[in-house]
């Protein structure tokens, strides 16, 4: 597939790396066509790597990755366009933080919203799909990093796009326990393990551990 990753972070970079390895063509978007870490990454990553603007990645995508600062993300999508994001899928794991009060950081959206809705409600036609949020990236693209049963959520309003999604997380990143939560409403919980997940950070002083539902 053709890709775009939305962000020039450890997160877009270890996710658009990722899916050249599996043979997927990945343009990485940031705000200037010419991004140094986006340049840097392209000439690691060989021919099936570009770059260019948010808008050239959302152009160029199939699917799309947000990759950038849950704070910033709306407005990086609105650099990109909607008629440019319009019928695309968004593979949205983004945490909006809020570190205004220090560390740990709160919820910007705190409990009665969420980011993913706030993308879904402000691009009605955009397809979104919340998951690998609750997480750190290595692990989102090699379910293996973590032994033992451990699990990744999924949510969004288009159940063909989740399709599309837990397709490419099994077959790409080999996630095999996928849990969807329904409409995306059910970004609200996932964001909201993201505080525990900060607070088990401090504890293990690691980020090599996940999330496992037992029934």
């Amino acid at each position: 597939m053709k890709i775009g990753v939305l962000g020039t972070g450890m997160v877009g970079e270890t996710i658009g790396s990722k899916l050249i390895e599996k043979g997927h063509e990945v343009k990485m978007g940031s705000r200037s066509a010419t991004n140094e870490k986006a340049a840097q990454w392209v000439s690691r990553s060989g021919s099936k790597a570009s770059q260019g603007t948010f808008k050239d990645a959302a152009s160029f995508g199939d699917i799309l990755f947000n990759c950038t600062k849950g704070e910033i993300s709306v407005e990086v999508l609105r650099s990109a366009g909607e008629e440019t994001l319009k019928g695309k899928v968004l593979v949205d794991l983004a945490n909006a933080l809020d570190f205004s009060k220090g560390r740990p950081p709160g919820l910007i959206f705190g409990t009665n919203d969420s980011l993913g809705e706030t993308i879904q409600k402000s691009f009605p036609d955009l397809k979104v799909v919340k998951t690998l949020n609750t997480m750190n990236c290595t692990i989102m693209v090699n379910a293996s990093g973590v032994s033992g049963e451990h699990d990744v959520f999924v949510c969004g309003n288009d159940a063909e796009a989740k399709k599309k999604v837990s397709d490419l997380l099994a077959k790409d990143f080999g996630w095999k326990n996928i849990i969807d939560l329904g409409d995306i409403t059910g970004a609200r919980a996932t964001e909201m393990l993201l505080p525990i997940w900060l607070r088990l950070y401090g504890t293990f002083g690691n980020t090599d551990f996940n999330f496992h539902i037992t029934r």
